[in-house]
């Protein structure tokens, strides 16, 4: 593809000519957003892609053309022309592309999306940050790639300009990105103003991914986030479509899911570690949730990622 090569020659231009003053690099320092071809990656992170890895950032991979596969906690997706796949914080996954396969990976901290900015806000409210989570793949219009590739030739020349108010200029830009991604979602979104919610919303969230070990009960998050059990669980259900209590019960499947494809540990160091004294009481709790017992579920993993 022109751009992806014109993107890739004016990178290695740059690193040839830029002065001592201005390190070569794909990321912006102050937001840390980055852009990589997937020809560079493939250069570049062969090593790092050969094995399931995970990230503390929010990474999107765009295939522009050509096909792989990309497996997102223990879950694969194939990829094809113009699809698009979102893999959040903490999330493990391993991309396989094809040798011919273009596009582009793009990365960014969570907290852009939460940082006070009125238009990542908006995002926010209008459900993207949830269908991020549960719907990582889509697949865009040939006109919405040709705008979205103009987007991203953009912010990768801004990324090495040194002219005021660079920064506030990737800001908008990157946010431009994010709205034409949020329309690719054939409004099933419904924009919220009810931001005391969503900030409720949020706080559990980020809660759960720092107490999920220690913490099963709706009522743990509430008396910390000061409302009721109820409350809690009505308004993480009206803003993410889950109740509090699914969260809760899918963060610690999800990590024993992890652990038992890609360690050898035993069901009983898991359980350990996910706070469970009781093994038999932890077996029954990821049978109930993930609808497997554990022994199967460890075996069809090893016979699938073998």
């Amino acid at each position: 593809m022109q751009l992806e090569t014109e993107l890739t020659s004016y990178n290695f231009y740059y690193m040839q000519m830029t002065s001592t003053a201005l390190a070569p690099s794909f990321k912006d320092q102050e937001i840390q957003l980055e852009i990589q071809t997937l020809q560079r990656l493939r250069e570049q992170r062969a090593e790092q892609h050969q094995m399931p890895h995970r990230h503390q950032h929010i990474e999107i991979v765009w295939v522009r053309n050509g096909n792989g596969s990309l497996d997102i906690d223990l879950k694969r997706y194939k990829m094809g022309n113009n699809t698009l796949y979102c893999i959040i914080p903490g999330q493990l996954h391993q991309l396989d592309i094809d040798e011919e396969a273009q596009g582009y990976i793009i990365s960014f901290p969570e907290y852009l999306l939460n940082s006070g900015n009125d238009d990542f806000e908006l995002l926010y409210r209008s459900g993207l940050f949830h269908l991020l989570m549960h719907s990582p793949g889509i697949r865009i219009d040939q006109d919405t790639a040709n705008e979205i590739e103009e987007i991203i030739r953009r912010l990768y020349k801004e990324l090495y300009n040194v002219y005021l108010l660079k920064t506030e200029i990737i800001r908008r830009y990157t946010s431009i990105f994010l709205i034409y991604l949020a329309r690719q979602f054939d409004g099933s979104m419904q924009v919220s103003v009810q931001t005391r919610n969503v900030g409720l919303v949020k706080n559990f969230i980020a809660l759960v991914e720092k107490r999920y070990m220690t913490w099963k009960l709706v009522k743990d998050y509430a008396s910390e986030l000061s409302v009721t059990p109820n409350y809690l669980n009505e308004i993480v259900k009206k803003i993410s479509g889950y109740s509090a209590g699914y969260h809760i019960r899918q963060r610690v499947v999800l990590e024993a899911k992890r652990r038992a494809a890609y360690s050898n540990v035993s069901m009983k160091e898991i359980a350990y570690y996910l706070g469970f004294e009781d093994i038999a009481h932890f077996s029954k709790f990821f049978k109930t949730v993930y609808g497997k017992n554990f022994t199967d579920f460890k075996k069809e993993s090893f016979t699938h990622f073998s």
